[in-house]
């Protein structure tokens, strides 16, 4: 069994590596195709998972490759994560929307917009490589905006599905806390990628989520970021990206007082491949835990696992929406769990969603149809409609302004 990773000269990859060699029982893999067209990177990384993989006693063999079409070939599957611009990209996305008095992050906003713009060119032209090379194989993205990327794939007719760690962060924290197996845990989970609330959290078919939150709302609150009296008025727990809905001007602030994430995370990775160069050192290093990503390997194992071995459990994953939510679009893409099988994802019946929430879903999910519009066909107005639309920008003064700002920043990767 063949996997390729699009982008992976990443410092994320030896978490991948990591969680192949701990659950090579549930995904046999024989090679894994390390694909990047950044030679020292690609280098260093591809070096930790050789002695990775070695010292765990797994078979596969690691291919390092700027070739897109060697790495593809043959694949069973395929996993994006690539950063167009990399991490000094991420850090206009994060710092330029605050001058606008906007949140800077590289998901959602002006900065997810960008982000879009840059990466979803690039997605497709990499994806018709894996049509022409690997035509069977399955693209698993987990690049960011994951819901208006995979929509884009989907769009292409491609066989793709969307995955993110929001959902299963929030299964083994709650298993933590209620000191049962996480496989046990069942959420319910719903809405959009980086928008979404757990609105019920099932053990044994018993909901436990007013225990949970009695007992660890203040572990919960903190960690979101967001009051304990909003998480107990509305009796479910948001995923902490709803903090830049919540809490906007708050966060603002903050940004403005302190290094953006993607510096924090740039000086992360100059340690990193520090470390992935010593000969020595063959077990995934500490400091990548706080790289982020926590449990993305576990997700992407029992992903690729249930797509190649038609399994027909449930994950949480991105996927159309074919009616699931009958408030957006069948071609939207929604967050939501799925049956997982050869076939593919088919979302599980979801109960109707209160107006509180599905209004933002609508509304961002129409931002993400005009964001992919604006993606696929450029132009400033097309960009510029798509910042009006977006709940955290609205304005038409302030669209205007970032939207000579974004595409002044970003003309370098804009082929209009």
């Amino acid at each position: 069994m063949k996997l390729a990773v699009i982008g992976g000269g990443s410092t994320y990859t030896p978490e991948l590596i990591d969680g192949f060699a701990r659950l090579r029982d549930e995904l046999p893999l024989t090679e894994i195709a390390l694909v990047d067209p950044d030679a020292t990177r690609l280098d260093l990384v591809a070096g930790v998972s050789r002695r990775m993989l070695r010292r765990a006693g797994h078979p596969a063999e690691v291919v390092a490759t700027a070739d897109v079409a060697t790495g593809v070939a043959g694949a069973d599957a395929v996993l994006f994560q690539l950063r167009v611009g990399g991490q000094a990209a991420r850090n206009v996305d994060e710092t330029l929307p605050l001058q606008c008095g906007c949140v800077g992050q590289e998901t959602t906003g002006a900065g997810g917009l960008a982000k879009a713009l840059r990466t979803v060119p690039v997605v497709l032209e990499l994806a018709e490589q894996v049509r022409a090379h690997a035509p069977d194989a399955w693209i698993v993205d987990f690049t960011n905006p994951v819901g208006i990327v995979t929509r884009a794939l989907l769009d292409a007719g491609h066989r793709a599905i969307g995955l993110c760690n929001v959902a299963i962060g929030f299964q083994r924290r709650f298993a933590r806390h209620l000191g049962v197996a996480p496989e046990s845990v069942t959420l319910g989970h719903v809405g959009l990628n980086h928008l979404t609330w757990e609105r019920s959290v099932l053990v044994d078919g018993v909901d436990v989520l007013p225990r949970l939150l009695a007992e660890h709302g203040q572990e919960l609150a903190d960690d979101l970021g967001l009051p304990l009296g909003l998480l107990r008025r509305l009796q479910v727990v948001p995923s902490y990206y709803l903090r830049y809905f919540y809490a906007h001007d708050l966060v603002v602030s903050e940004q403005r007082a302190k290094p953006s994430r993607a510096a924090e995370v740039a000086a992360m990775e100059e340690q990193l491949l520090k470390l992935y160069a010593d000969p020595a050192v063959d077990t995934k290093p500490d400091l990548l835990d706080k790289r982020g990503g926590a449990y993305y390997s576990e997700a992407a194992v029992a992903l690729i696992a249930s797509l190649l071995g038609d399994r027909g459990d449930v994950q949480v994953v991105n996927t159309r929406n074919d009616g699931t939510l009958p408030f957006l679009r069948d071609e939207a893409v929604i967050e939501v769990p799925a049956r997982i099988s050869a076939s593919g994802a088919a979302p599980l019946p979801v109960d109707p969603v209160e107006p509180l929430y599905a209004g933002l879903i609508a509304n961002v999910s129409a931002y993400e149809e005009l964001a992919l519009d604006a993606a696929l066909r450029g132009g400033a107005d097309r960009v510029r409609n798509a910042l009006l639309a977006h709940p955290l920008i609205g304005q038409e003064a302030v669209a205007d302004e970032l939207t000579g700002l974004l595409l002044a920043a970003n003309e370098r990767y804009l082929s209009w």
